[in-house]
């Protein structure tokens, strides 16, 4: 035994030889795919009289990504502009108005360095950010006529979040700006004060392998630099500046209803070396519009100690009240955050009124984890939705606040995962105050839905009664196509906007008059992949040996030859269920139209693969075991889907490769440790070892030391030597994602290497868990086509 862990620790302590390449390129055909011209985003004006197009590069390039960035508390910070790092970029925008049929194109800076624009609430102006040399300033544009202008004498702070707000005279922005004299920042010490040292006695914090965190005092002096926010309102008419308070770490502001006071959250000292900024010590407040402090609602200590699958104690969940003028409500823990203890509520919402001077007041007490509040235009009328974490269920209620126990209905009970049985969700609108409300008539609210069965999606619009739960239809997809209610596109609301499409169309916006039942097309988006058309793409159904029932989108290449058995490329992502039946249920559609994007498998359909999108790999069980059998069942699943495959004639079952991102790598690297169905895998940005998220991994409950056969027997890693399997590993060299530390790939490299395997890792430069520059999407596609070329389609030959 001294032998193995001995060797062991010398396998983790190995520190990959990689040489550099240059980056290379997958076929003229697939490179032409990725250069084509996105398709643009489309958002639809609160009043639904104008689209406002937003064209963007699909890929920025590597230079982008490349730029200096700081890693601080959660954050990656490009300090150049004292915003987040970019990882996008916009090219243009343009309003397209409804009822004139006119578009205006915004002029806005023409320099790629414009930020995602938002509507005003009334839907006549829009706001945008621009990033400057010496940071990034604040633009506003009149809708109608284009005209856009720089507010000067501001810099915008956008490292929490979107640091403007519409207030409800359309005129005015509440903004987050960086702090005028602000100086340069700290500098690095030329030689360290002394060692980091963390100390802990009897204090549980089983806080998840979070990445990017402060590991040394000066990063915590950036983080207070960086994090500095001046609140303010700007006049975009005048240009005047109000400043609002001191400057703080404040990560969150939030105007009253009645724009008469904010409430504010504010970081502050000690920080953490192990939870990102949103667990350290914060301070939610209110302020009156001068900035004077009036009351703190909540202080709150670092919240690393949050139990698995918890909430952190206290107040959570601050917020302004919809329809009353200064009201808060918020949710407090009667549980102590803790999902394994037994009592007969776990939560309860409470209310505290201006001038925020009396004791606040419980409003109810609600049974499981409170998960939501959706506001009716009726004051204190609301539908709150709870969940049972061991049930996996989800209960949404009509309650009147005024009288939680007299009103409460229930509306929808069912489990979170069942995607036939799910009511959708309901339909809101801005009024041009800003007040964000359902769509309501009387007692009525509508609902959209995604309209999943056994045959695919099928999205719908229906009215639900509040009072008596009837239930009425007002749109549904046909079953030839995927056609789904986006906003509704008249006061009346007899006029609906969809986004429709085919398994030959690409997605466009129609405006549906669903009284007089005709249609007008409001854009004309082209096909960007023309030359793949006449790809073939159908549902497949299939059991596993368990009974339980599986499917996936089975695409066959331009002119596929009934009969030619095809290599194979599967790629799937687990999920786990509580029953079979809803692990079974159809998700998605075949007839949405087929988008070739990134580093997408699809992309195996131009060298003549055929590719089995979306197989399901439920695990399906009791939500504290399920794991136990995680390896059996996604075995049982993979081998259930070759079987059907093979019984179609439509694939070569020696020619078969498995592929992943993220926990569908996992999978990757788990069945090809624990079977021989298929010829090779391709894992990206995975996770290996599961002793390196030793407190939980996706709904895993228990820790490693709780549960250690089942980390170990899980972990692709401990079970190296059995991949026998040629297997490629990718993975982006600044992955932040928790959970997926780069390193998880290249210690699984060094194991597959130490014991003889046929594997190659590559590590992509400043990419994190999803792969944005041009380079790096190119480079994965060719590196993914070589890879099955030589070890999957050429194997028969071999």
């Amino acid at each position: 035994m001294r032998v193995f862990v001995a060797g062991l620790v010398a396998l983790l302590l190995v520190v990959p030889a990689l040489g550099q390449t240059a980056y290379r390129l997958p076929p003229q055909e697939v490179v032409d795919i990725i250069d084509a011209p996105p398709t643009p985003y489309v958002d639809i004006s609160p009043p639904g009289d104008a689209l406002l197009l937003i064209e963007h590069q699909a890929y920025p390039s590597i230079e982008l990504l490349a730029q200096p960035f700081l890693r601080l508390a959660g954050l990656r910070i490009d300090p150049q502009i004292r915003g987040r790092q970019r990882l996008s970029q916009n090219v243009r925008f343009a309003v397209t108005w409804l009822q004139r049929g006119t578009t205006v194109t915004i002029q806005a800076p023409d320099d790629l360095r414009i930020g995602m624009p938002t509507w005003s609430n009334d839907g006549r102006r829009i706001a945008f950010s621009h990033d400057r040399a010496d940071g990034v300033e604040l633009w506003a544009a009149d809708a109608v006529t284009g005209k856009a202008k720089a507010l000067t004498g501001l810099r915008l702070n956008d490292l929490f979040g979107r640091p403007f707000a519409w207030m409800s005279d359309n005129r005015h922005l509440l903004v987050r700006m960086v702090p005028s004299g602000a100086g340069a920042p700290p500098r690095l010490p030329p030689a360290p004060l002394g060692p980091v040292v963390e100390e802990t006695a009897g204090k549980k914090s089983r806080a998840w392998t979070y990445q990017d965190l402060l590991k040394t005092p000066h990063d915590e002096d950036l983080f207070e630099y960086y994090g500095q926010v001046q609140l303010a309102v700007v006049d975009i008419d005048s240009g005047t500046v109000q400043q609002i308070g001191a400057p703080a770490i404040i990560t969150d502001a939030d105007l009253s209803p009645d724009e008469q006071y904010l409430l504010v959250t504010k970081v502050k000292r000690p920080f953490s070396y192990r939870v990102p900024y949103s667990y350290f010590t914060r301070t939610t407040e209110v302020w009156d519009r001068q900035g004077k402090q009036l009351r703190t609602m909540a202080d709150l200590p670092i919240s690393d100690e949050i139990p698995t699958q918890g909430v952190p104690t206290g107040p959570r969940g601050v917020r302004w009240q919809t329809l009353r003028d200064a009201t808060l409500l918020w949710i407090e823990a009667l549980d102590g955050g803790d999902p394994l203890q037994k009592v007969p509520h776990r939560d309860r919402l409470m209310r505290l009124a201006a001038p925020f001077d009396q004791a606040p007041a419980e409003v109810m007490l609600v049974q499981h984890r409170l998960t939501g509040l959706g506001w009716s235009t009726k004051q204190d009328q609301v539908l709150l939705t709870e969940y049972d974490r061991d049930r996996r269920w989800r209960t949404t209620s009509f309650v009147d606040l005024g009288n939680p126990e007299g009103s409460r209905r229930v509306l929808f009970d069912l489990s979170a995962r069942d995607a036939y049985q799910d009511p959708g969700d309901p339909v809101y609108q801005t009024r041009p105050d800003g007040t964000r409300v359902m769509h309501q008539d009387g007692d009525w609210i509508y609902l959209a839905a995604d309209g999943a069965c056994e045959t695919g999606d099928r999205p719908r619009l229906d009215r639900l009664h509040l009072r008596t739960r009837e239930k009425v239809n007002l749109f549904q997809s046909r079953g030839d196509c995927l056609e789904r209610f986006v906003a509704f596109g008249s006061p009346g609301r007899e006029k609906i906007i969809t986004r429709y499409e085919s398994k030959t169309e690409p997605p466009n916006y129609i405006l549906v008059d669903l009284e007089a039942k005709t249609r007008v097309s409001l854009t004309e988006f082209k096909d960007p992949a023309p030359q793949l058309t006449g790809l073939k793409k159908e549902l497949v159904k299939y059991t596993r040996a368990d009974g339980t029932p599986l499917s996936g989108t089975l695409y066959l290449p331009p002119g596929y030859a009934a009969g030619t058995k095809l290599p194979l490329v599967i790629w799937a992502y687990p999920l786990e269920y509580s029953d079979p039946a809803t692990a079974g249920q159809v998700r998605g559609s075949p007839n949405s139209f087929t988008f070739f994007r990134g580093a997408t498998p699809l992309m195996f359909l131009t060298q003549g693969y055929a590719v089995l999108m979306d197989a399901t790999m439920p695990v399906v069980g009791d939500p504290e075991t399920m794991n136990d059998t995680f390896v059996e069942q996604i075995t049982g699943a993979g081998r259930a889907a070759l079987d059907k495959l093979d019984a179609l004639g439509v694939i070569d079952r020696r020619r078969v490769l498995v592929m992943g991102h993220s926990y569908g790598a996992f999978m990757t690297a788990n069945l090809l440790a624990h079977s021989d169905d298929f010829a090779a895998g391709i894992a990206r940005s995975g996770a290996y070892n599961r002793s390196l998220t030793p407190f939980g991994f996706q709904s895993e409950r228990r820790s490693f030391w709780e549960a250690p056969e089942v980390y170990m027997k899980v972990s692709p890693f401990t079970n190296a030597h059995k991949i026998n399997e040629p297997l490629l590993l990718i993975h982006g060299e600044a992955d932040n994602n928790s959970g997926t530390h780069t390193m998880q790939s290249e210690r699984l490299y060094q194991a597959l290497k130490g014991n003889g395997g046929t594997a190659r890792l590559v590590l992509l430069p400043f990419e994190s868990h999803g792969y944005a520059a041009r380079e790096s999407v190119l480079h994965t596609l060719a590196e993914m086509l070589a890879w099955a070329d030589k070890y999957v389609k050429n194997r028969a030959r071999n």
